[in-house]
């Protein structure tokens, strides 16, 4: 049963926004690099000297992103103060305060690509904490939820299909994807390596998520969870094909076409959708499935003579 002390609905809506706002951020991000719109504001922490420059041309989206980076790291400040504040889980605190240790971070890596004129070393590492960080935002909206602090449904697991270890690849080569991605978006490799890569990271997903579907089914949150991720994930896949042949098409083009933004953006969008749901099947696979036990009989035993 959950306690007024435990579950904290507003603390719950207020992870959601945060959560909501960071994807919202990482679409901005998406549309800098789409419209070639980095550097577009050569200064920083100011925009050409002022807190509000023209919001014209590509300084909309590079002094958007930023506006919006500027939102989530006082969300996140306050996120951190709420749960510090009220949450007793330590865990969660602890949480909260490498939330904010990483926006923080996020935001001087932004910063320093700008500074150094966007060497791709800094660039994708600021893409790929992005995904990690909304990951992290969308696993405290979990773990504030009601159903979360109602506690656990357990199940064993299974020793002819363990998962509560393979659960983990899947957010791990997620992320070596969407690093491959933001490497290949800042010219740093080409895109072979990402489109190479993502047959590796799809049959992965699929084989954690029917796994699950096939050995776990009879727990409702690792069905659902398994179920979310292979929607999103197929979403990705199709997504990935019409950004990738829309920039072939308009390869020849004098500026970014709208049709090859728009792919790319929810490209990059839905990778972190797909980044969040692994993270989130790999803590409910954590949270839900107990480590089997093996029993040995005593004919089992091996004798050491």
């Amino acid at each position: 049963m959950v306690t007024k002390k435990a579950y904290q609905p507003g603390l719950h809506r207020w992870s959601i926004l945060l959560a909501a706002c960071t994807l919202l951020l990482v679409v901005a991000g998406g549309l800098v690099t789409s419209r070639d719109a980095g550097l577009s504001v050569p200064d920083w922490p100011l925009s050409y000297g002022k807190l509000m420059p023209p919001m014209e041309g590509g300084i909309l989206y590079e002094h958007g992103h930023r506006m919006i980076a500027t939102s989530v790291g006082i969300l996140t400040i306050i996120s951190m103060i709420w749960i510090l504040r009220t949450e007793k889980r330590k865990w969660l605190r602890t949480l909260s305060i490498l939330a904010l240790v990483a926006v923080i971070v996020q935001g001087l890596l932004g910063g320093l690509t700008v500074i150094y004129l966007l060497p791709w070393w800094i660039s994708t590492s600021h893409a790929s904490l992005a995904q990690l960080f909304f990951s992290t935002t969308v696993a405290m909206a979990i773990f504030t939820s009601a159903w979360w602090v109602r506690g656990a449904v357990e199940t064993e697991e299974n020793s002819k299909a363990p998962i509560r270890s393979f659960a983990l690849a899947a957010p791990i080569l997620v992320l070596s994807q969407l690093a491959l991605g933001a490497a290949a978006r800042h010219k740093a490799i080409g895109s072979i390596y990402h489109i190479s890569w993502s047959p590796v990271v799809t049959g992965v997903i699929l084989w954690v998520s029917l796994r699950i579907l096939l050995h776990y089914a009879e727990n409702r949150e690792l069905r659902l969870g398994a179920l979310t991720m292979l929607s999103v994930t197929f979403c990705q896949v199709f997504l990935g094909i019409a950004a990738y042949m829309t920039r072939i098409a308009y390869a020849d083009a004098v500026q970014p076409m709208p049709l090859m933004v728009t792919f790319t953006v929810f490209h990059v969008a839905v990778g972190a959708l797909t980044m969040a749901t692994s993270v989130v099947l790999a803590v409910l696979v954590r949270r839900n499935v107990s480590a089997s036990v093996q029993v040995f009989s005593r004919a089992q035993i091996p004798v050491v003579s």
